[in-house]
């Protein structure tokens, strides 16, 4: 199609928060601009709404959930300031999980809400490029539905990334996109990796009362000043989050009993060990969506990273 013959001026792959700002900004400018977003199911099988990382799978469940945790220490030192609580006072993870999730679906639907009233159309379809200037994807009917555009934005950021050379990690093992949306407490946790996510993760969960264990084969947040770092391990530790260092898990398999052994190597000795853990959660470097318009993969999912 020629230029002015096109369905769109603007067409944003991605419908996160990089995706739709943009869209919403183009839409204020008088721009005619749709959205196509479409999360793909994690291994778990996990999926969210429109809004990307940061609405379904990052800052804002996240920072709920740290909330949780902050106010089960305040509880712990409220007897020390008069107040008569009963120790200790037990976590509800299902209801927790579900007041976060319903918040998080409230503001799915709020970015839909405004993406119409900017008169944005909003596809959830996932899209593959057939030309530079036009994208096709499948709706939940089955009709394929052909978009072009004069311009079109690549805003799919990552997911996280999956060890799938350690066996049994892709069969029995979360990640950050699962954490968020587990009905049931995720019990006795094993953290594997040493990035800001797995220090999120594992200080949460340490908070509201679980026991939880962060295994990192090297450097914690590297890229990070260190000596910050270093002070981050150490609060953590003194919270009760316990460290494997210098350690790589090489196998994880299931128990009779349901619980999930995991066997791994001192990097440093060679000697192997094992432990057993309700849920072992990969939080290693992402995967960055690597869409580019000359190709013709698929481009509408809603990756991330926060």
């Amino acid at each position: 199609m020629e230029a002015g013959q096109r369905d769109y001026d603007l067409l944003v792959v991605g419908g996160g928060s990089g995706g739709l700002a943009c869209a919403k900004e183009a839409a204020q400018l008088g721009r005619k601009v749709a959205v196509v977003d479409y999360v793909e199911p994690s291994p778990q099988g996990t999926r969210w709404g429109l809004g990307g990382t940061c609405v379904n799978v990052g800052c804002i469940p996240k920072k709920l959930m740290h909330q949780a945790a902050l106010l089960g220490g305040l509880i712990q030192d409220a007897p020390n300031y008069g107040w008569e609580v009963a120790q200790p006072v037990p976590h509800d993870w299902r209801k927790m999980a579900e007041a976060v999730q319903n918040h998080v679906k409230s503001l799915n639907w709020g970015h839909r809400v405004q993406l119409q009233d900017r008169k944005v159309k909003y596809f959830n379809i996932k899209a593959s490029f057939v030309d530079e200037h036009t994208v096709c994807g499948v709706a939940k009917g089955g009709k394929e539905i052909l978009l072009s555009a004069d311009h079109i934005i690549i805003a799919t950021g990552g997911r996280p990334r999956y060890p799938t050379h350690i066996e049994g990690a892709l069969e029995y093992g979360i990640t950050s996109d699962d954490i968020f949306w587990l009905k049931e407490s995720p019990g006795k946790t094993l953290v594997v990796g040493a990035s800001y996510v797995a220090l999120e993760c594992a200080g949460f969960l340490t908070g509201i009362g679980l026991d939880t264990t962060i295994m990192m084969r090297s450097i914690p947040l590297r890229g990070f000043d260190q000596q910050m770092s270093s002070m981050v391990i150490e609060h953590m530790a003194s919270h009760g989050t316990r460290f494997l260092r210098g350690c790589a898990p090489s196998r994880v398999r299931r128990l009779p009993d349901g619980q999930l052994q995991v066997t791994w190597e001192d990097c440093t000795t060679g000697k192997e060990d094992t432990g057993t853990f309700d849920t072992v959660l990969w939080a290693i470097a992402p995967c960055i969506s690597a869409c580019l318009p000359t190709t013709v993969g698929h481009a509408g999912k809603n990756q991330r990273r926060d």
